[in-house]
């Protein structure tokens, strides 16, 4: 068996201002923090109306532009196709990769912003830390930067400092829906 198609074949593509880019596979601490973003969400809506997705799932947004993001949440299920989901998800999350953080924090930001998307998030594994960016009259403002400080900055902090770090936020799509961003960055390496 020839070992480069086989690996060809789990490339998975995006549309990309009608442009197909291939997607390189994800290290290690992406997938991981993509997976477990997942698995909360998932786990919070068992049951309920919205869908959770993860990675390889395409959303197909404008006839230029069909994006695989790391995940997201789709609550309107017409939306939802044999062949992806077609339409604005009501929540997004990038994870960002060396080669692909400056397309997730301009063109595809601007992209969901102009679809509709109601929630966005950026999240960097080598900083530890979340973006969140709300739509709000069709402009997306940035709601907060969490950021989980490592150990020795932490230590050259005050204790007022320190207490005024926010480590855990809600989604805004539930109002009892908590994500930590000490569960979230766990298993990092």
């Amino acid at each position: 068996m020839n070992t480069n198609l086989a690996f060809q074949e789990e490339l998975w593509e995006e549309l990309i201002d009608g442009q197909i880019v291939a997607m390189s596979p994800a290290a290690t601490n992406h997938n991981r923090v993509a997976s477990m973003i997942y698995h909360i969400f998932q786990g919070y809506l068992d049951g309920k109306n919205c869908i959770p997705f993860g990675d390889n799932e395409t959303v197909f947004l404008t006839e230029k532009d069909h994006f695989v993001p790391d995940s997201m949440i789709v609550c309107d299920r017409n939306k939802i196709q044999s062949d992806g989901v077609h339409g604005a998800p009501d929540l997004v999350v990038e994870v960002l990769s060396p080669s692909t953080a400056r397309r997730d924090k301009g063109y595809k930001k601007n992209v969901y912003e102009a679809c509709g998307v109601p929630e966005y998030w950026i999240v960097d594994t080598m900083n530890r830390s979340i973006e969140v960016y709300l739509l709000q009259g069709g402009k997306y403002y940035l709601d907060n930067l969490y950021i989980l400080y490592p150990d020795f900055m932490l230590k050259k902090m005050t204790e007022s400092e320190k207490s005024a770090l926010v480590t855990e936020f809600k989604c805004h799509l539930y109002d009892d829906l908590v994500f930590s961003l000490e569960k979230i960055f766990s298993t990092l390496f």
